[in-house]
């Protein structure tokens, strides 16, 4: 398609973030949206990683929208599949599905400061729009690990976020390359049917028990018919949840207690001291993310199951070759590295005034964002879940209601003042980040270890360093103060919405 769509709000993904977005400019008759989604329908990561045992370790009435609670969660912590059912009903029951374009992927966004518009281009054509949201999430573009040999595996190859169902396992001889978030809930669904499974790790993480269990129907339909009572569950989920900041930021003594349970969970599900050894962190708990699993660590005590913690030298046609020179067969490797978070692939693609883009900005400078959501050399860009946003301990959908309130007051005010942009001033950027890095160098993701959490400079800006509210009252209002900003003649802008 060679036409040009012009459009006042253009939204990158429907995730959580990007259908929230469109939701919440909806409510404040914001009507000239539209939101570029590349896959065939909305859910995010939840529509991406549907890999066996896939589930969400934050609890199920803190992990949804506070405008679109679910009172019919089957279980404490939801699966993916349910996840994924209830973004789509979110969308459906908000009516913004017509505002999606799906199967449109972004290959270049690039700002034109002499018209004071973003021009984006597409897999299905281009888009001429004057406020550019991103929504493209964190947890959108797969790691793969440098490992020489992968290509001349002779078997079956695909990341957990990727995960290829047509691949039979049973009976097979697996490896699962990583010991994250994916691996711990991967490798306890297939153990129980693959021939042989091995398990590579390169550091043991902390895991702590899940404490899930299915909800009866009865104490779902409390949850339906008693005003208020899932809003309370939910603040009592979300305080205690928040509690956790206090060690991870402030008093180191304060993990104590998450330590002595994880130290208890791990010595009562493996007797053997040898493998008991192997699995135990040698890093501060919480430094990296912390996983909750009640059968990781029995499925790594299967006859069937090997651990392994030589490094890996390098992939075979045959198998995986590690650092004591053994190969071990494999019929199928499962990669479980996670994602890129602070180089994500999609930052090459957004150029700004200058038109150097995003990935350059941030390789030189590191990546930041003021408030975590508007870049200095970046006018009417506007990024969900942006740098110094992420967590460790509690639910994103937390900070992207806490972004949805600042991106939707941003652009109430520049169309209460008749704006045409706004820009963060580079000054006001660098001040919050600078108190943002004294606060980060006091907590536990920079004590040591390798997470997602760091940067190549070895920076923690993927994630926030204080307590959640805080972020919340941050982003209440948009400070006008802290941007530049030009006027508008654009009689659309200008207008009044039809209400």
């Amino acid at each position: 398609m060679d036409q040009t769509t012009r459009v006042d709000v253009l939204v990158v993904g429907a995730g959580f973030s990007g259908l929230g977005a469109v939701i919440k400019l909806g409510e404040e008759w914001f009507d000239d949206v539209v939101v570029l989604e590349r896959a065939a329908d909305v859910g995010g990561t939840w529509r991406d990683n549907h890999y066996p045992g896939a589930a969400c370790d934050v609890p199920s009435h803190l992990y949804s929208y506070s405008f679109a609670l679910n009172p019919g969660w089957s279980r404490a912590f939801s699966p993916q599949g349910e996840i994924h059912d209830y973004i789509r009903r979110t969308a459906e029951r908000a009516g913004v599905r017509e505002k999606i374009r799906f199967g449109v992927e972004v290959t270049a966004c690039g700002y034109d400061p002499d018209r004071g518009r973003w021009t984006v281009r597409t897999t299905a054509g281009e888009y001429d729009a004057r406020v550019l949201v991103l929504g493209v999430g964190a947890l959108c573009e797969p790691n793969y690990p440098d490992i020489e040999g992968f290509a001349d595996f002779a078997g079956e190859v695909f990341h957990t976020a990727r995960w290829d169902h047509s691949v039979p396992l049973t009976g097979r001889r697996v490896a699962v390359i990583g010991t994250g978030a994916s691996a711990v809930q991967v490798v306890p669904s297939i153990a129980p049917t693959v021939g042989h499974l091995d398990v590579y790790q390169r550091t043991a993480p902390w895991v702590l028990p899940r404490m899930d269990r299915p909800y009866p129907r009865l104490e779902r339909a409390a949850y339906r018919k008693i005003p208020g009572l899932q809003r309370a569950v939910r603040a009592l989920q979300y305080a205690s949840r928040e509690l956790q900041v206090v060690g991870l930021t402030r008093t180191r003594s304060a993990l104590a207690p998450i330590r002595a349970l994880a130290r208890a969970h791990l010595a009562i599900q493996v007797r053997d001291p040898e493998l008991r050894a192997r699995l135990t962190p040698r890093y501060e708990i919480g430094c990296k993310r912390i996983l909750l699993s009640n059968d990781w660590y029995r499925a790594l005590t299967r006859f069937n199951v090997n651990l392994v913690t030589d490094p890996i030298e390098r992939v075979s046609p045959r198998g995986v070759v590690t650092a004591d020179g053994v190969e071990h067969p494999a019929d199928v490797l499962v990669v479980a590295t996670g994602f890129h978070v602070t180089d994500s692939p999609f930052f090459e693609r957004v150029r700004g005034v200058d038109g150097r883009t995003l990935a350059d900005t941030w390789s030189r400078e590191g990546m930041e964002a003021y408030k975590g959501t508007t870049v200095a050399g970046y006018p009417n860009l506007f990024v969900l879940v942006g740098p110094a946003t992420g967590l460790g301990h509690s639910s994103m959908i937390y900070m992207i209601e806490s972004q949805l309130a600042y991106l939707v007051d941003a652009l109430r005010t520049m169309r209460d003042r008749g704006l045409a942009t706004v820009e963060v001033r580079e000054a006001v950027q660098d001040a919050y980040n600078a108190e943002l890095r004294a606060d980060t160098g006091e907590t536990v993701w920079v004590t040591g270890c390798s997470s997602w959490y760091l940067d190549a400079k070895g920076n923690a800006p993927a994630v926030w360093p204080d307590f959640t509210f805080r972020f919340r009252n941050a982003t209440r209002r948009f400070d006008l103060g802290a941007y530049h900003r030009t006027p508008t003649t654009d009689p659309a802008v200008l207008r009044e919405p039809a209400r």
